[in-house]
């Protein structure tokens, strides 16, 4: 089973809100069945709603396949599962409607269902809005509370991705007036944690680099911009200095990346949304992605919006849905690799007698060469 992920995982693609630009750029994305070599695509929506759009882009050559459940799907083509009685439904590009939200979210809770099923291998979430989406079920700001609650964690790190620039934020979809208070020892040390397992599990970085930003403009200006830098940021990269760790900063955002210092880091972890996400977004528009760290499962989505302002008119670019798809492909890979090499060194590794354990005799577990 795990050489076939590695060759060619199955991967689940969201519909995201139908009214914006997520099934457009699905469509242009996976045209022809041209990422078959690659995976198995899902998308998990409308076969109503994408044969409206097909029609109205006037891609009438190519035909999506309907299925019931994950386990049907045809590796040669691209799979559909529909996801609500989408009967009735009718396409309104550009428009914001309660249907659109209750579509995006019946999408979103059937393909997590199948990523926690292990029915799938990945999960690449198209644009929701964030208002029309909310109802009982579903009180968040954003994919990735959603995400993190489903896969049983109290916090997941929203982790930006494009070639080698990656940028994490410490605090993600929150009021600006509550991001001072989320900069607490607790909540860094576990970010950090989150983004260096990341890179070396996901991203195959043995010993990653990572910059820190500060909070505070001129990172604080020894206290007199802000305390923080002080208090907190500091203390905690020395912290993990101290135990080997490549942690760096705290450094003024604007500095930083006018001077693109972030080229010599790994990673750079912002200190709330827009301090992260406004250059990176500048940096890497249209090739960047949305990689959900932290999580069991393997999550990606496109950087951009709804963008309901050009829905439906045939010139939303698909790159960045192209680059969360190959993310989703290229991590899934990895994991499967990584844990047959770690299943591989627990079988080869000598047994030790009870007084050798480390768990019993207090010592450091030691493999042989």
């Amino acid at each position: 089973m795990s050489d076939q992920i590695s060759d060619k995982p199955v991967i689940g693609i969201t519909l995201g809100d139908y009214n914006g630009i997520g099934p457009e750029v699905i469509l242009k994305a996976l045209e022809g069945n041209q990422l078959a070599k690659l995976c198995t695509p899902i998308i998990y929506g409308s076969l109503r709603v994408l044969n409206q759009y097909r029609n109205l882009f006037e891609m009438k050559e190519w035909t999506l396949h309907g299925i019931q459940k994950a386990d049907q799907a045809n590796p040669k083509l691209t799979n559909v599962i529909t996801c609500w009685h989408d009967h009735q439904t009718e396409i309104q590009p550009g428009k914001i409607t309660p249907e659109a939200g209750q579509g995006s979210f019946a999408s979103l809770k059937r393909a997590v269902e199948d990523l926690k099923e292990g029915k799938i291998q990945a999960l690449v979430t198209g644009p929701i809005n964030k208002d029309n989406i909310q109802s009982e079920d579903f009180k968040f700001p954003g994919h990735t509370e959603f995400l993190a609650q489903s896969f049983g964690k109290e916090d997941a790190l929203m982790f930006m991705v494009s070639g080698e620039l990656r940028v994490g934020v410490l605090s993600g979809h929150i009021p600006l007036d509550k991001v001072s208070t989320n900069v607490t020892t607790e909540k860094l040390t576990a970010k950090i944690e989150q983004m260096l397992q990341s890179l070396k599990g996901d991203f195959g970085i043995k010993k990653p680099k990572l910059a820190l930003l500060g909070l505070n403009p001129h990172a604080g200006e020894n206290g007199l911009l802000g305390n923080e830098e002080i208090d907190v940021i500091t203390p905690v990269i020395k912290n993990f200095k101290e135990k080997g760790n490549l942690v760096f900063g705290p450094f003024p955002a604007d500095g930083f990346f006018a001077a693109a210092t972030y080229k010599q880091y790994d990673a750079v972890l912002a200190m709330y949304h827009d301090q992260g996400l406004i250059p990176f977004k500048t940096l890497a528009f249209n090739e960047g992605v949305n990689f959900t760290a932290g999580l069991s499962a393997v999550r990606t989505s496109p950087d951009h919006g709804t963008a309901y302002n050009i829905a439906g008119k045939n010139i939303a670019e698909p790159g960045s849905l192209l680059q969360a798809i190959y993310l989703a492909c290229d991590v899934s890979r990895f994991r499967v690799v990584n844990e047959d090499i770690n299943k591989h060194a627990l079988i080869s590794k000598p047994q030790q007698s009870e007084s050798q354990h480390p768990a019993k005799s207090g010592g450091k577990q030691r493999f042989n060469n």
